[in-house]
């Protein structure tokens, strides 16, 4: 590589990716007046700024609310980008409702790992890649939890055999725009 032009030493530095998606929506306590809708979150990516490669967990409405609150404390005057509206009176079928805030959520996440000032929330990284509820993550980042963040998330990755595999039914795009697995 010594005395090669330096745009052909850039070429072979890969390039970060990382992806995310939100899907697979469930009804929980259907029927009954306590229930609420939970999303799968799907990530993939080969950035260096995350402790496991691929996550997958689940997450409802309130803990994206909670989530972006804690990045607009924590991001000073960068701007967070808006989650899709609460609404209790929807116009149109339940399933048109879910998957539009479905469809919201994953437009959130996607714009806030790409933001390098929200990627350095602690509390982001937790959301991502582990199943902690909201008060234990606030209480691993604070540092009154077990474990620290980056052994909450390996403990989460290690016992999370398998399960994080992007769901079979929707095709998924590889750089270049290819699709995978067709």
């Amino acid at each position: 590589m010594l005395g090669q032009p330096l745009g052909a030493q850039a070429a072979f530095v890969p390039q970060e990716l990382t992806t995310v998606r939100v899907q697979d929506p469930r009804v929980q306590n259907e029927g009954s007046w306590n229930s609420y809708v939970d999303y799968k979150i799907f990530l993939h990516t080969n950035s260096k700024a995350f402790t496991a490669k691929t996550s997958c967990v689940r997450r409802r409405y309130r803990e994206f609310v909670w989530l972006r609150r804690q990045l607009q404390k924590n991001a000073g005057l960068v701007p967070v980008p808006e989650l899709p509206g609460k609404s209790a009176f929807f116009v149109g079928s339940t399933d048109e409702f879910i998957e539009k805030r479905r469809q919201g959520l994953q437009q959130f996440l996607e714009k806030v790992v790409q933001n390098v000032v929200l990627l350095s929330d602690s509390r982001l990284h937790l959301f991502l890649q582990s199943q902690l509820s909201v008060p234990e993550i606030e209480a691993c980042v604070q540092g009154r939890g077990t474990q620290t963040v980056t052994d909450a998330i390996l403990h989460y990755a290690m016992s999370n055999c398998g399960w994080a595999q992007e769901e079979e039914s929707r095709p998924a795009l590889l750089p270049g725009g290819a699709l995978r697995g067709r």
